[in-house]
């Protein structure tokens, strides 16, 4: 892979000059180095694959509901748009679970040899946004912009390789008015009598059974009558929509409702873009008009993604999307990690420390994508517990191979046999629809490898004599660089930075002992009035005191039949 493919903005999050690398880069670089100095080995008795077909990765598209070969339209370069956050809060750890999966993918195909362009949008404005501008009495930049940056602290945090740009909403007007344009040139979109434009989906042949099958004959069809409800959303609340399915793709400025700084006077009339829109823009203005993958939560597969490639297509006149992959939820019980159901958790409330960070990625990146993942104490446990157990043999290779030195020309034992294999299957793992946990036993099969060496040897040395044959240097070195090679797509080996606060300055207290401190009893006191809040029905004071715990540094995760539990951000 070309380390120009791990470029990113040096400042800010779009149209910036690159002039720098993520660390990664440069491992992964090496990658076709050490593919050579370790030639694969396969066997009538193994599963190794030839190296040279590994390039050939599988994936469940669900476009066709079915795991398929991946062809992208470049044969070297894959196109790859990720749907980002929301950004008027902090993004909680079931959204980064989402981008934890894209990360792997990236680096899974990055590993495979390709170049990825990957874009990364950013939804900075809609309802929410607007109404926490109005609670909060601050300007819509102001907001955003902040979250923005936690958002993107986080995920270097998460050492997640970072997309080419993360593109603004609010920057690509234009190219939104042009894509209505092109819909209405189509009979694909109208403008309502308030103003607003909208999807034309009894126009669009198919609509409802790409991503999704959905019942059409059963959905009602005519105007809802919902459209006066103050502050509601357009894309379900208009009585002027044609269809009860339509969607809105401009939304009229509403007095009552929007702000001066979160509308835009256009050739389409005054108003702001709907949610699905920017997505079908971006993609196209920064991909092209066809793209090989596109990435999202399972939530997103309808409306959002229904509604993007109904867009799309409809616009463009051709595919919007090949590949689409969908990662399943990270659960709290049986109920989804959501904010609307105060559940949620954000990384640096439920991953105070630095190993808290890493177990989280690491407990992500080992599983199984598709699959809901639960989030509970005992999983937290068991991945900082691997981490451990993996960095303490790193540890105890670092300290033979100083004391060795130089090495290079040693053949090596049974040591350097077990990596060919487990290299080999680590690769088949990748290349059968990200088998991360499957990938994950070939880690610990190279560990278990050095722990046995070292067993063996430290047993021989306890019962008096030496080991015979000695350590196997040059078997735990192949350990050592394999291990490297796996982190390549894992990406749990390293330094976690610490956090930014929300002014943008390091946070010198992460890690500290003051992490464990009581909660002070001015902010019990504020968690308290919001209980009380919420339990006489008082929604909008409870937000509020939310808001301002958040403010504070301190988070607050609702439980059923107990009191929330309060921590810091």
């Amino acid at each position: 892979a070309s380390a120009s493919a791990f470029n990113v903005p040096t400042s800010g999050v779009r149209d910036a000059q690159v002039s720098s690398c993520h660390p990664s880069a440069q491992m992964l670089a090496s990658r076709l180095r050490w593919r050579s100095a370790v030639t694969l080995k396969a066997s009538s008795s193994s599963v190794v694959e030839d190296a040279t077909s590994s390039r050939k990765i599988s994936l469940y598209n669900s476009l066709s509901r079915t795991k398929e070969p991946f062809k992208p339209l470049d044969e070297s370069k894959v196109t790859m748009y990720t749907c980002g956050p929301t950004v008027y809060d902090f993004a909680h750890v079931g959204n980064f679970r989402a981008f934890l999966t894209y990360d792997v993918l990236k680096r899974a195909l990055l590993y495979l040899g390709y170049d990825v362009d990957h874009i990364c949008n950013l939804t900075d404005v809609d309802d929410k946004i607007i109404a926490r501008c109005d609670r909060e009495d601050v300007g819509l930049i102001e907001l955003t912009r902040k979250f923005e940056g936690l958002f993107l602290d986080d995920l270097d945090a998460l050492n997640i390789i970072r997309a080419r740009e993360y593109p603004r909403a609010t920057d690509h007007i234009p190219e939104m008015v042009q894509l209505i344009r092109d819909l209405e040139e189509r009979g694909l979109a109208y403008q309502s009598e308030e103003g607003s434009w909208y999807f034309n989906v009894g126009a669009k042949e198919g609509y409802g059974q790409r991503l999704v099958q959905l019942d059409v004959d059963n959905m009602q069809s005519g105007a809802s009558g919902a459209g006066s409800k103050r502050g509601t959303d357009a894309d379900e609340y208009d009585a002027d929509k044609v269809g009860v399915r339509d969607f809105a793709l401009w939304k009229a400025f509403k007095p009552d409702f929007d702000r001066d700084d979160a509308t835009w006077d256009t050739e389409i009339g005054q108003g702001r873009p709907g949610w699905h829109l920017e997505c079908s823009a971006m993609a196209k203005r920064y991909l092209g008009e066809t793209i090989d993958i596109h990435c999202g939560g399972i939530d997103l597969k309808f409306p959002h993604h229904e509604n993007e490639i109904a867009q799309s297509e409809g616009a463009n006149d051709k595919p919007f999307c090949n590949y689409w992959l969908h990662n399943g939820f990270v659960v709290i019980g049986d109920e989804k990690m959501s904010k609307s159901k105060g559940n949620f958790l954000t990384l640096r409330g439920a991953c105070p420390k630095a190993d808290d960070v890493r177990a989280y990625r690491y407990l992500v990146v080992s599983s199984q994508y598709r699959n809901p993942l639960s989030f509970t104490e005992a999983a937290m446990g068991a991945a900082k517990g691997a981490l451990k157990r993996v960095d303490r043999v790193r540890e105890q290779i670092d300290k033979v191979l100083t004391e060795a030195g130089d090495i290079a020309g040693s053949d090596g034992g049974d040591i350097v046999a077990t990596v060919e294999t487990e290299l080999a299957n680590f690769e088949a793992a990748l290349v059968d629809d990200l088998s991360m946990p499957r990938a994950a036993a070939s880690l610990f099969g190279v560990v278990k490898a050095a722990e046995t060496e070292f067993k063996r040897v430290k047993k021989a040395e306890k019962d008096g004599g030496v080991a015979s044959p000695p350590m196997d240097v040059a078997g735990l070195g192949a350990v050592k660089k394999a291990m490297d090679e796996m982190d390549q797509v894992f990406g749990i080996f390293y330094t976690v930075p610490k956090p930014k606060k929300e002014d943008g300055t390091v946070d010198e207290t992460a890690d500290s002992d003051e992490d464990d401190a009581p909660i002070p009893d001015d902010i019990m006191t504020l968690v308290n009035e919001r209980t009380a809040a919420k339990e006489s029905k008082e929604w909008d004071r409870a937000d509020a005191l939310r808001a301002e715990l958040t403010e504070l540094g301190f988070s607050v995760k609702d439980m059923k039949n107990s009191d929330p539990i309060v921590s810091r951000l």
